[in-house]
């Protein structure tokens, strides 16, 4: 994937071109962009007011927001064994949010609360007992 331009560059394209040192054409050919670029990022300026590069955002804004995530606390507070479908509907009936259990998961983990059960933690330093299917099977 193709790296993109440094601000720096951005505006001392935009800089020459506040200055009427060029077109934008020329000033894209001086700099070693192409003029497509040069248009957007004037563009872009005269659209947001900055030079710098806008940050890109896929997809809708979270809603996961700090009311919730404290709702979530609260809600665990109240009954920490509570499963995730109990969250959901919980969240629902006070936020009139739906989340996804998977989302619900992964918001769970970004906010380091515990989780009641994992099964991919080591077992206790406790011995098993060994009976008499321990024995069988092979010999020695």
């Amino acid at each position: 994937m193709a790296k993109a331009y440094s601000d720096d560059l951005r505006r001392k394209i935009l800089g020459a071109y506040d200055r009427r040192l060029g077109s934008l054409r020329e000033l894209a050919e001086r700099f070693c962009v192409s003029y497509a670029y040069a248009r957007k990022i004037s563009w872009q300026r005269r659209r947001t007011g900055q030079m710098e590069r806008v940050e890109q955002r896929h997809g809708p804004p979270s809603g996961a927001t700090p009311e919730v995530a404290a709702r979530l606390r609260r809600l665990l507070r109240e009954q920490p064994d509570r499963t995730l479908a109990e969250l959901q509907q919980g969240l629902w009936e006070a936020e009139r949010i739906h989340f996804s259990t998977q989302h619900l998961w992964r918001l769970l983990r970004r906010m380091g609360l515990p989780l009641k059960k994992s099964h991919s933690t080591p077992r206790n330093k406790r011995r098993r007992k060994t009976g008499s299917a321990g024995r069988r099977g092979g010999s020695r």
